[in-house]
């Protein structure tokens, strides 16, 4: 699999992990493709990285924002557990900046990351352990307050 060179994610600050990333043995069997996290009900949920929206919709009940990675389309990142925001709502194909505040958290936050059709733990996604080709670039922020912004 060749990943990721050049794409920062920025993961929640000051965010408890309620449930860890669990991969699918396969394609439809159950898992955790993602990462929940513990926020305050109410909280702005902002964009981890700058991207396209490629889907904002509701999968078995769930308010989803989708982003593709403005930095490499391969890499996706699934916002779920969102209260929209209100007009204007964000919309397919909309660009959001890293940063932008894309939606407000109901009872808990699920971030997803995919590099092509893989799922990966977002947690881990700094550590490089995903490439045999080449180490992909991540600033994860979990924790205090973030001291540094990812470099460009």
């Amino acid at each position: 699999m060749s990943l990721v060179v050049g794409v920062c994610l920025v993961l929640p600050s000051n965010a408890s992990v309620i449930d860890p990333f669990r991969a699918p043995e396969c394609e439809r069997c159950a898992g955790n493709r993602g990462v929940e996290f513990a926020v305050p009900i109410g909280s702005d949920v902002v964009a981890g990285l700058s991207g396209t929206v490629s889907f904002v919709g509701v999968v078995a009940g769930r308010n989803y924002v989708v982003l593709r990675a403005t930095a490499n389309p391969a890499v996706r990142v699934t916002y779920g557990g969102l209260i929209f925001l209100p007009a204007p709502a964000l919309q397919l194909g909309a660009v959001v900046a890293r940063g932008d505040r894309i939606g407000i958290a109901q009872n808990s936050l699920h971030v997803g990351l995919r590099i092509g059709d893989h799922y990966v733990d977002p947690q881990q996604s700094g550590s490089g352990e995903y490439s045999q080709v080449a180490k992909p670039r991540y600033r994860v922020t979990l924790g205090a307050r973030r001291t540094r912004t990812c470099s460009k």
